[in-house]
């Protein structure tokens, strides 16, 4: 018998949660629909772990609530236990065990019988590829591999919400769209999932709804669409002909766009954002007068287009660092907990 239930999988009140001086989280609101993918976005050290910890009950917040399927995390902490699954950001399976003996031995601690609990190995291992792998030590596989077994031990019980915190950090393009594919199967079989991730295009592609987070709160929330059109309508990007001219083109276009340019680490590329917030027709005008003004002011550019902000600049417009931004307060987090 299913256990979810049409209400959200998550809400979480003003969540706070401190480490000696450092606030990871400092007043976190969400609110997570049940049956879909749910994004945290933001930098290392924006409290992303440190939320999913607390949401799976592996660290008591200091303040604020939170419920899990309507279950408290502290006061019934082992009812949400009893629905939810985490996969941390690394392998938890013991690479020694080949990848049947990690799912037989995984299905018996939850009270699976031997045969039950061989049959739930061999039918995960078909359905994430690596039933020719079963047979061999984790410490063997690729690190693609060793997720994609990762994961499979995660729901082994069929969770009704899984954590997934930073599945695909590390991973090769095709690895990751592997992991992708799991991901979104997962979520079809009526798994909730919460995946924080460093990588926009990750969130993206998987998620409904994101809450981007950044010094332990909250600081913009919606679906990815929401989210793009909050920081302008379009987005210019040119290459020029001659990386000489890059100075007086960012001029040019400041001028015209009444926008700040932000000047890539490709020598002969620009992008800003058009719009500001008006339709897409506004930002093509913007974009149509800026690239006259080029041409008149003797500037060749090779390429040019406009197109919808991705999450990479929506990041960048709302906190003013890239999500790649490796924070030194993960360090002092990771020595503290």
């Amino acid at each position: 018998m299913s256990r979810r239930t049409t209400g959200p999988a998550v809400e979480a009140e003003g969540l706070t949660k401190a480490f000696g001086e450092t606030r990871a989280l400092n007043g976190i609101d969400l609110q997570v629909p049940a049956g879909t993918v749910y994004g945290l976005l933001g930098p290392n050290g924006a409290g992303k772990t440190t939320a999913v910890r607390v949401l799976a009950t592996l660290l008591r917040p200091d303040g604020g609530t939170a419920r899990v399927f309507g279950h408290d995390v502290v006061a019934d902490a082992d009812a949400v236990r009893a629905r939810v699954s985490l996969t941390g950001q690394y392998a938890s399976v013991d690479e020694d065990l080949t990848g049947t003996e990690n799912l037989v031995l995984l299905g018996r601690l939850l009270g699976l019988k031997k045969p039950a609990a061989r049959d739930r190995a061999e039918s995960l291992l078909a359905a994430f590829g690596l039933t020719e792998a079963g047979d061999r030590q984790v410490k063997k596989y690729s690190g693609g591999m060793r997720r994609r077994i990762d994961i499979a031990a995660s729901i082994l019980n069929t969770p009704d919400l899984l954590f997934l915190d930073e599945p695909t950090t590390g991973l090769d393009p095709r690895s990751r769209n592997q992991v992708w594919e799991i991901i979104r199967a997962v979520v079809a079989h009526g798994t909730t999932v919460l995946l924080t991730t460093q990588y926009l295009d990750e969130a993206d592609h998987l998620a409904g709804r994101i809450a981007v987070i950044d010094h332990g709160r909250v600081i913009a929330e919606g679906t990815p669409g929401e989210l793009k059109s909050s920081v302008g309508s379009g987005t210019v990007h040119l290459r020029l002909r001659d990386p000489g001219q890059r100075p007086e083109a960012e001029k040019v276009l400041q001028a015209a766009l009444g926008v700040p340019v932000q000047l890539d680490a490709d020598p002969v590329a620009l992008t800003a954002r058009v719009g500001g917030g008006g339709s897409d027709l506004d930002a093509t005008r913007h974009a149509a007068r800026a690239l006259g003004d080029l041409a008149g002011a003797g500037i060749v550019v090779d390429d040019f287009s406009v197109g919808q902000p991705s999450l990479d600049e929506v990041f960048l417009a709302l906190t003013d660092h890239p999500a790649a931004t490796v924070d030194e307060q993960n360090n002092e987090l990771e020595a503290a907990r």
